[in-house]
C-alpha cells in the first residue's frame, strides 16, 4: 500500500515530512539544567521517560518516585505511594514533576483504579505546589476529546473535550484534566502541561484499543468511519521530555503524523472486517460489560467507530518530530499481539478461544462470549 497522500491525511502543520530514520531532534533548550521527578518511574512509560531524562544534557538530576524500585540507572529513588502526602517532602528542590503513576490495567477494579488515579494526581499537584515545583506534566489521552462522527480531522489541541464519562478509564482521565485546569487557580505560579497521546503502542502496553487487533476479525460498525492514529511509546517519551523542559505548554497532543483509514488497516494487517449494525454491536457490548464479562463499557466502542485524530501542532512548532509512522507502529502492534485472542477487549484462552474463533468469526465470538464464560464458570463451581 502506498503512503497516505500528505494533502489528505497528514496532521503536520508545516508540510514537513516525519523523521523516521533518526530519533527526534535534540530539544532546543537554553535554560539552566533542571531537577526532574518522574512518578511511576518503575512503570513501562515512566521507565522510558526517566532513562531519557538521565541522558539529557539539560537535566542535572532525576528523582524516580514509585511504590517499588525499578531498574533505571542513574536516578535517585524515592519509594512511596504517590497518594501519600509525604511526597511533598520528597519533592524538595525539584523543578519539574512528570506524573506518570497511574493504574491503566485492563483487569483492575474500576473503583479502585479511579481512586488511585484521581487521588494520586490530586496529591501530586498539591505536593508539587507545596514543595515549590514550578511545572507539573501530566499524561492523559486524546480519548478525552471523544470519538464522534462530526469530529474534525485532525482535531486541534483546543478542541472541546466531548468524551462520555462511563465507568471506564476515560472517566479518570477527564477528572485528571479538570484537576489540571483548576490547579493554576488554586496554586498561582504552578504551570501545568497535559499531553494527550493517540493510541499508544509499545512493549508492555495493553489497552482495549490494542486488544482490538487481537480479534479474529476487525469489528466495523455499519455507517461508521474509523480513522486510526498511533503513538509509539518512544515518541511519547520524547514528547514528555519536551514538556518537562518547558518547550511546550498547556494542552499538547502527540501521535504519528497523519492517520490510516479502515481500509488501509485491513490491507496492512491482512485481517478482514466483520461489519455489524450499530444496535447489535453496541447492545451486545453493553450486555457483556454489564455482566462483568468484558473490561470496557460499550461507550469505548466509539473509539473504533469514529475519528479522534490529533494534529500534534504544538509539538511540531517546538521542533519535535515522531520517529515512527502509523504503518510502522501498526506492524509492531500486530507482532506484539500475535498468538493472542480477544473479543470486546476480553482475552480468550484455551478451549474458549478455539470455540469462538472456529465459529463464524467476530459476530459469533462477540455474541457468544457471554454464554461461553457463564458455561466455564458453571463448570468451575461443579
Amino acid at each position: 500500500m502506498s503512503s497516505p497522500p500528505s494533502d489528505v491525511r497528514s496532521g503536520l502543520t508545516g508540510g514537513e515530512d516525519a523523521q523516521t530514520d533518526a530519533g527526534p531532534p535534540t530539544p532546543a533548550y537554553g535554560g539552566k539544567p533542571l531537577t526532574v521527578a518522574v512518578t511511576g518511574a518503575a512503570g513501562v512509560l515512566g521507565e522510558r521517560v526517566a532513562r531519557r531524562l538521565v541522558d539529557s544534557p539539560h537535566v542535572r538530576r532525576v528523582l524516580a518516585v514509585d511504590d517499588r524500585r525499578g531498574e533505571v540507572p542513574g536516578v535517585q529513588w524515592r519509594v512511596l505511594d504517590v497518594r501519600d502526602p509525604a511526597v511533598a517532602e520528597r519533592l524538595a528542590g525539584v523543578d519539574v514533576v512528570v506524573h506518570l503513576a497511574m493504574d491503566l490495567g485492563m483487569e483492575s477494579d474500576p473503583r479502585t483504579r479511579s481512586a488511585y488515579n484521581v487521588r494520586g494526581a490530586q496529591t501530586v499537584l498539591t505536593a508539587a505546589a507545596a514543595a515549590g515545583v514550578h511545572r507539573v506534566v501530566l499524561c492523559t489521552s486524546a480519548m478525552v476529546y471523544g470519538a464522534l462522527p462530526d469530529n474534525e480531522v485532525p482535531l486541534a489541541e483546543d478542541s472541546e473535550l466531548r468524551a462520555t464519562e462511563e465507568a471506564s478509564l476515560v472517566g479518570d482521565l477527564l477528572e485528571i484534566e479538570r484537576l489540571a485546569r483548576r490547579a493554576p487557580r488554586a496554586h498561582p505560579g504552578l504551570q501545568i502541561t497535559v499531553l494527550r497521546p493517540a493510541v499508544v503502542v509499545g512493549p508492555g502496553i495493553d489497552t482495549v484499543l490494542t486488544r482490538h487487533f487481537e480479534a479474529p476479525r476487525l469489528l466495523v460498525v455499519a455507517g461508521s468511519r474509523p480513522c486510526w492514529q498511533f503513538c509509539h511509546l518512544d515518541d511519547l517519551a520524547a514528547a514528555l521530555e519536551y514538556a518537562a523542559l518547558g518547550l511546550v505548554e498547556g494542552e499538547v497532543t502527540v501521535g504519528c503524523d497523519g492517520w490510516l483509514e479502515q481500509e488501509d488497516v485491513e490491507e496492512l494487517s491482512g485481517i478482514r472486517r466483520m461489519e455489524l449494525p450499530a444496535s447489535l454491536a453496541l447492545g451486545t457490548a453493553a450486555r457483556l460489560h454489564r455482566l462483568g464479562l468484558t473490561p470496557a463499557p460499550a461507550g469505548d466502542l466509539a473509539y473504533t467507530m469514529y475519528p479522534w485524530v490529533v494534529s500534534g501542532s504544538r509539538l511540531h512548532e517546538a521542533g519535535w518530530r515522531p520517529r515512527h509512522t502509523n504503518e510502522e507502529v501498526l506492524a509492531e502492534l500486530l507482532s506484539q499481539v500475535a498468538g493472542k485472542h480477544a473479543v470486546a477487549g476480553r482475552r480468550l484462552g484455551g478451549k474458549e478461544a478455539a470455540t469462538s474463533l472456529g465459529a463464524a468469526g467476530a459476530t459469533v465470538a462477540l455474541i457468544g462470549t457471554a454464554a461461553l464464560v457463564r458455561r466455564a464458570r458453571r463448570h468451575r463451581r461443579i
